[in-house]
Order: C-alpha cells, then structure tokens, then sequence
C-alpha cells in the first residue's frame, strides 16, 4: 500500500517539475512587454556581467548587476532621480522555458509589493 502511494505521489510530482535553467539568461538582448494604463509597452535592455542597460520610451537607464546566486539578483540604478529609483531591486528567476523565463521582483525588503512578469531573449551576448 505504502509503495504505490510513494509511486503515486512520485509520478505526480515528476510532472510538475519547473525548469530553472538561469545562467543562459545572465547576459544577452531581452524584451519585456507589459500593459500601463490601457497600453502596452515594450521595454528592451542589455545584460552582461556587471551592468543592464534599459531603453524605454526613448530614454536610457543604467543599473549595476549583483547576482546573489544563478537564479536571483539585485539591480541598483546608478542614476537614480527619484528617492524610489534609488532602493534597489530584487529579481528572482522562477521558471525558464525556450529563450524566455518568469520572474518575480520587488523593492529589496518589501516582499508585499512582489510583480510577475516574462521576459523574453531576443539576442545572445
């Protein structure tokens, strides 16, 4: 009885297992869509080992790159413009699939306030 239960119970889980390859996504040319006020906007930046450059709406921003292991890391603005701009952000990796991955972020220390989004790579290094 107790062996088809753990047979069950393995078979199950084994389905449902979530791919978490991250280091392909460490450097590279990504594109991140998403919906603000009714439109949708597309966001494209560059990752290498130390440093993300994001082009939005015409504009340019750089923020340093600390990763805390292969699937987490922490982004600092380096020119902030705002008292908000300068806490830095928390984004964790949760599944990879193909040249895309589902993340979560937050401000670092205010796990209340956690978005999801999907990023797509659109160019290797």
């Amino acid at each position: 009885m107790y062996r088809v239960l753990f047979l069950l119970f393995f078979f199950l889980s084994s389905c449902y297992t979530v791919e978490r390859n991250c280091i392909p996504f460490h450097t590279g040319t990504f594109e991140f869509q998403q919906i603000i006020n009714g439109e949708l906007n597309t966001s494209l930046f560059v990752r290498d080992s130390l440093y993300e450059i994001e082009m939005y709406q015409g504009k340019i921003d750089t923020a340093t790159l600390r990763w805390v292991n292969d699937c987490e890391f922490i982004l600092t603005k380096l020119n902030p413009t705002s008292n908000q701009e300068k806490r830095p952000i928390q984004i964790k990796i949760l599944k990879t699939q193909g040249r895309s991955y589902t993340f979560e972020y937050s401000l670092v220390g205010d796990s209340k306030n956690v978005q999801r989004g999907t990023i797509n790579k659109i160019k290797d290094e």
